[in-house]
């Protein structure tokens, strides 16, 4: 097995397309993971950069609406955008934490039709406010629809649960079990991004993290998956946290998921 490294445009949110992949590629990182609708670039011109730079791209997608029949119309309409552009894997934000159960049970039905249907994985990623927000309330969704598979980010559900999560260790391995792309980002307990994952202060949160993405990766090795896709996801602010008055960021983000990999790829035993 091989751990494929994609690279968030978050930390170049405003810049063009092209100059994104340019250092993406100059950082020698192995793909993009893309959030299309903060591009301008038609699914063409899109598909046509990665294939060109012999980059992996994973579409990013997050259903929008009032209503679930909303975010079922948007995920239709992003969902052909992404396999339009060449998306090898696509990571769906999806539904709301407010919305019903069986109204955010339709919306996994119909990602899982869709992911059925055109023969690419369509993930769900687990994220505060989205249907997932929880560990148990998604361990709920698995139980529900065999089909659902997941984006791990399990910093949102550190501090969700004000937890490193060992309390729920039967639920969480549920989650292991069906997680296919790691967002490599470090919670802790009152917050979804430590301050820097080298620094000593963090290391207990560090070293939990980086045994749940192992075990991830193991469950996937006994089912002979050739590779794993990892996105280190270090933010910019406000996920960043900033000095006070002058709201000037601690670190480089871009940095951050640079050094982030270099861990990864140290620590994790492939």
């Amino acid at each position: 097995m091989k751990i494929i490294f994609t690279k968030s445009k978050w930390e170049m949110w405003n810049d063009p397309l092209i100059h994104f992949i340019n250092r993406v590629a100059e950082d020698k990182f192995d793909g993009t993971e893309l959030y299309f609708d903060s591009v301008k670039d038609d699914p063409k011109v899109i598909k046509d950069l990665h294939e060109s730079n012999g980059l992996f791209l994973i579409g990013q997608i997050l259903t929008d609406g009032k209503t679930i029949s909303d975010h079922i119309e948007s995920f239709k309409r992003q969902a052909e955008f992404a396999l339009e552009a060449g998306s090898k894997l696509v990571n769906v934000h999806a539904g709301r934490d407010y919305f019903s159960f069986d109204e955010n049970l339709l919306l996994i039905d119909k990602i899982n039709k869709f992911s059925k249907q055109c023969g690419v994985e369509f993930l769900i990623e687990t994220h505060r406010a989205r249907l997932t927000y929880s560990l148990i309330d998604t361990t709920n969704y698995l139980e529900a629809s065999s089909g659902l598979k997941l984006t791990a980010d399990f910093s949102h559900w550190m501090v969700v649960h004000e937890s490193d999560l060992s309390n729920q260790s039967e639920n969480l391995q549920k989650a292991i079990d069906r997680s296919f792309h790691i967002h490599a980002r470090v919670g802790y307990e009152e917050g979804p991004q430590v301050t820097n994952p080298s620094a000593p202060e963090w290391k207990s949160h560090l070293d939990n993290h980086l045994s749940i993405w192992q075990r991830i990766i193991d469950k996937r090795k006994t089912e002979g998956k050739e590779f794993i896709t990892i996105t280190p996801e270090f933010g910019p602010p406000n996920y960043m946290h900033t000095l006070p008055f002058s709201n000037e960021p601690i670190s480089d983000a871009w940095e951050t998921n640079i050094k982030m990999r270099e861990i990864l790829n140290s620590r994790l035993e492939i």
